[in-house]
């Protein structure tokens, strides 16, 4: 009986691993603009409702005339290829005026290692 029972239930088994195994799963390869689009589109969302929550932002708007709530709700209808676009626009844009306060620290470093090596050498 308990053989009987074994290959029975191994039949069963094996027939279900190979009905299983048809059709139930694929594997592929995502492309990187597939990823980054969706991931994209979210993250440029974010972005700019996070700068119109701003505080400088919201007066900015007021001043010009538009309900900062008006701006956000504008945001969030906005499609995918707008929200980028607008996105692409903000970071074209200069962050603030030129400054060469980077070359000042570099010349000040380098001048210290210059300073320091002739007088420990």
């Amino acid at each position: 009986m308990k053989p009987f029972v074994v290959r029975s239930l191994s039949r069963l088994l094996i027939a279900c691993l190979m009905l299983m195994s048809f059709g139930t799963a694929s594997a592929g390869m995502i492309g990187v603009d597939q990823l980054s689009a969706s991931v994209g589109a979210t993250t440029d969302r974010a972005a700019l409702m996070t700068i119109l929550a701003r505080g400088d932002v919201q007066s900015q708007l007021q001043a010009q005339g538009v309900d900062p709530s008006a701006a956000r709700e504008r945001v969030a209808a906005m499609t995918d290829s707008e929200v980028s676009s607008v996105m692409g626009q903000i970071d074209a844009l200069p962050a603030g005026a030129s400054s060469n306060n980077g070359w000042y620290w570099g010349a000040a470093v380098i001048v210290a290692i210059i300073v320091w090596y002739m007088w420990f050498s």
